[in-house]
């Protein structure tokens, strides 16, 4: 099997230990989908099957896998991880029980926007979000107050994972909802 990391955007080759979307091509491997050209040129590049996995290659060519082409968001032109969003907010409270689903939806300036489903009460977000602010993140990677959704339980599959569809679907909701309070 051969890997290659690329550029999610311009499919360019990243640097060794740069992180980017995961290819793969061999003999194990698909060469696209039978009598469905137009499935698979979304599913090849020069040959290779796109994964959807986000990862890197170290000097020795072990390959990390760290996400999902699924879990990031586009805001602005830079790609934004949700999981390591969640995981640092998660990190700013004393819960051991995860609090937050990150997804982005749309926005008419920047493309994008996070959205951030959590099981937090209200009166702990100052805090949290007061944490956040001191970790050193890019601006893009700190959800403003507004981006905050309040749920009772986050929405899983029968897996236990999260269930992103449905996350999404909450934040689209909620969007909606502040947009005709607004009017």
């Amino acid at each position: 099997v051969t890997v290659r990391i690329v550029d999610p955007d311009t499919r360019e080759p990243v640097p060794i230990g740069e992180t980017g979307m995961v290819l793969v091509r061999g003999a194990n491997v698909m060469l696209g989908y039978l009598g469905r050209d137009d499935l698979t040129e979304k599913a090849m590049h020069d040959g290779c099957y796109i994964t959807g996995d986000i990862g890197r290659m170290d000097t020795d060519g072990f390959l990390f896998l760290t996400d999902r082409l699924s879990r990031f968001s586009k805001i602005g032109g830079e790609m934004v991880p949700h999981g390591a969003i969640e995981d640092h907010l998660q990190d700013c409270t004393s819960r051991h029980d995860r609090a937050f689903a990150v997804c982005g939806i749309p926005d008419e300036r920047k493309g994008e926007r996070l959205a951030v489903l959590t099981t937090l009460p209200e009166s702990a977000m100052p805090e949290v979000l007061d944490k956040m602010g001191r970790r050193g993140l890019p601006a893009l990677f700190l959800p403003r107050k507004n981006q905050f959704v309040h749920v009772d339980a986050l929405p899983l599959l029968g897996t236990g994972k999260l269930d992103l569809r449905k996350i999404k679907q909450v934040a689209m909701d909620a969007g909606r909802q502040e947009q005709g309070a607004d009017a």
